[in-house]
């Protein structure tokens, strides 16, 4: 399938937040290395890019959905951002979902070959950057979210590059299945085991499999997903 690719550089949401989530196409091929494309940036390294979450990938089909939604809250200056980039993607196709992608599966990239690790895990700067308190937490639960990779073999991309499927090693456990075990259902011990022991998941996702396991229950999101100074679920929703 023929995809975008996209990179960006950090910049300022709001007064408080800096992100390179707004992402743009590539004008000429680049070189895309273990932790992605050489100008690509990213902000909060601790949280984000990285050797297993090198590159981002959004479904290119989910941005009719959210034009919609927001369309229905009302917030209808956010409705022109929805497009290539604007999740800070850095391959946006059509052709390829949650519900399709599985972990661990094996991508030709033009010349470099990539590897699905783990899903997306949304965070607070989606918020700021469409302007609405809790649209983490609606992207999280409806798992919208796209997926990150790690980079097998370096190599040059170019602005529209081919994406190839070279192997599925966990055809049992797509994206979509994998936050779901994680984010979205009761908590199932059998699940979690499933990810803990997933060769091709990310560590950092087996480990959040393991943590719960052995804490009996999930831990808390509200700082990922709502920021450093949290409404929270008490206070009323601010839409509608």
């Amino acid at each position: 399938m023929q995809v975008s690719i996209l990179a960006g550089k950090a910049a300022m949401l709001n007064e408080h937040i800096s992100s390179a989530i707004d992402k743009r196409l590539i004008p000429k091929r680049q070189f895309c290395g273990v932790t992605g494309l050489v100008e690509d940036a990213q902000v909060s390294l601790q949280f984000h890019g990285g050797p297993e979450r090198a590159l981002h990938y959004y479904p290119r089909e989910h941005y009719s959905f959210w034009q919609s939604w927001f369309q229905g809250m009302g917030l209808n200056s956010a409705v022109s951002l929805f497009g290539p980039g604007a999740f800070g993607e850095n391959i946006s196709g059509i052709g390829l979902t949650e519900q399709d992608a599985c972990i661990g599966d094996i991508y030709r990239l033009d010349d470099a070959l990539i590897q699905i690790s783990q899903p997306r895990s949304p965070c607070y700067k989606l918020n700021a950057r469409f302007g609405c308190d809790f649209f983490s937490v609606v992207v999280q639960a409806n798992g919208r979210t796209g997926w990150l990779w790690r980079v097998l073999e370096t190599g040059e991309v170019g602005p529209e590059a081919t994406l190839t499927l070279e192997d599925r090693p966990h055809p049992q456990m797509t994206v979509k299945r994998a936050g779901d075990i994680v984010f979205n259902q009761a908590f199932s011990p059998d699940g979690l085991q499933e990810l803990a022991t997933l060769a091709g998941l990310s560590p950092s996702w087996q480990q959040k499999a393991k943590d719960y396991l052995a804490a009996g229950q999930v831990t808390d999101w509200s700082m990922r997903l709502l920021g450093p100074s949290p409404k929270g679920c008490g206070q009323p929703f601010p839409y509608g």
